[in-house]
């Protein structure tokens, strides 16, 4: 039964990874993969065959009960640990939906427009840098994936050549995955990390930053030299100042910001988990979107287009349920007993007897991050270790995995996104920019581990 569940998980895996050759959206196989997990797991703990421990460490096997009161309590322990591990995969769930529900309000108010305005160049290495500095402090304040998908509908508006276009949407990604690494609502692993307990809000940006700044900086300056941003755009990008704008564009859009920075200042103040900060923000933003008028001769009729309700209608609800599947089938393996601790547990010390050096370990995550989607290796990792908050594994893992996934375009969300909005043709990916972002990833690393080395983190 032990390796029915790990097959089951490989397999649903390797559907994961295959999804564009297989043609099957990742949340199918992620979602028959976690349920599946659970219910062999299970069905083993129910006939003895498995046992199951819980974040306590608390060993529940129907093989040493002694009476009925006894089987009892280790029956309720298994459905406890099962809704323990639910109510901390609903907790980021909750947080996504709150986040991504403000995002969708302000494009609905075409807040994200006035961006435009800020690019007024036509030399191509110019608006390189400014793209990349646009994706690198976007992608920190509302999630690498919300800026790259802002970022790439620019882009379009701007060059209409569209191989010099993959080169700025490549260069955009790894500069987004870059900036969400060091804020806890910039990538979804640095949330998991961050509402899991591992990371503080300070704890990230004073560990995070400079490495983050140095993978993005080092890939740009390269790339600044390449053939394709050298010379001047060809098409006009002096762009009417307030093309598309609507009345409310630019009160939605410092007010939804500021309600998703609201969110880690509340739970510094509160100490409340992270998502009954991001309900207060979207309560908050939602309430004036209903009172703010977009247009001149605003009318009952049209109040629908700009409501929560649209916004709530475009959330990507399959990215949800990826998570949810995805989360819940990594918390089996956490929880499935092997030599008398968590599988996931086990394997962290059996890596680390095979390679003593712990950072390597690390490294080796981000570079697999590229291949095997972030969430789950990072959701592994906090069922691996047991660090306290802030400790110097928890920093490097939320760098790597946030940052490795810029190797390959599959390789992260952002990534992802961009591809299916452009077309990115993943060899053509592999050979002009993957070791760009090697670069740039590598140099960041290298960073953060003297950082700590100089600063006794």
């Amino acid at each position: 039964m032990f390796f029915a569940i790990i097959a089951c998980f490989v397999i649903g895996y390797l559907v994961i990874v295959f999804e564009h050759p297989l043609k099957l959206d990742k949340t199918v196989p992620a979602l028959i993969m976690g349920a599946l997990c659970w219910a062999l797991l299970s069905i083993g703990f129910q006939s003895g065959l498995l046992d199951v421990i819980d974040t306590h460490e608390h060993i529940y096997s129907l093989n040493e009960v002694v009476g009925e009161a006894s089987g009892h309590e280790v029956k309720e322990g298994f459905v406890n640990t099962l809704l323990h591990h639910l109510g901390k995969t609903a907790e980021i769930l909750v947080f996504l939906l709150g986040a991504m529900t403000i995002v969708e309000l302000i494009d609905l108010h075409r807040g994200f427009d006035i961006l435009k305005k800020w690019v007024d160049t036509r030399s191509k290495k110019k608006l390189l840098w400014i793209l990349g500095i646009l994706a690198f402090i976007l992608s920190a304040i509302i999630d690498n994936l919300t800026a790259t998908i802002v970022l790439v509908t620019l882009v379009r508006k701007l060059i209409q050549n569209r191989e010099e276009r993959l080169w700025y949407v490549s260069l955009v990604v790894i500069a987004a995955n870059a900036g969400g690494a060091w804020s806890p609502i910039g990538d979804v692993t640095t949330t998991m990390l961050w509402i899991g307990g591992k990371v503080s809000t300070l704890g990230l940006i004073e560990w995070l930053v400079i490495p983050s700044l140095v993978c993005f900086i080092v890939p740009f300056t390269i790339a600044g030299f390449l053939k394709p941003f050298k010379g001047d755009i060809t098409m006009d990008v002096n762009l009417p100042e307030d093309s598309g704008l609507l009345l409310s564009s630019k009160r939605m859009l410092f007010i939804g910001l500021g309600a998703i920075v609201f969110v880690p200042i509340f739970k510094t103040i509160t100490h409340l988990p992270p998502y009954i900060g991001m309900m207060l923000s979207l309560g908050v933003v939602w309430m004036i979107s209903e009172y703010i008028h977009p247009e001149e001769s605003f009318t009952e009729e049209r109040k629908q287009m700009y409501s929560a309700h649209k916004a709530l209608s475009r959330i990507e609800m399959s990215s949800i349920l990826f998570f949810l599947g995805i989360l819940l089938a990594v918390a089996s393996l956490e929880s499935l007993v092997v030599h008398g601790v968590g599988t996931l547990r086990f394997l962290a010390e059996s890596l680390e007897a095979a390679i003593p050096n712990q950072d390597i370990v690390i490294m080796l995550l981000g570079v697999f991050s590229a291949i095997i989607d972030n969430v789950p290796l990072v959701a592994a990792s906090m069922g691996m270790y047991t660090e306290a908050l802030d400790a110097k594994i928890w920093h490097f893992i939320a760098y790597a995995a946030g940052t490795g996934g810029s190797m390959l375009i599959i390789g992260s969300a952002a990534g992802v996104a961009a591809m299916g909005m452009e077309k990115i043709d993943f060899i053509w990916y592999l050979k002009k920019i993957s070791w760009l972002a090697f670069i740039g990833f590598l140099g960041g690393g290298l960073t953060f581990l003297l950082l700590y080395q100089v600063l006794g983190g």
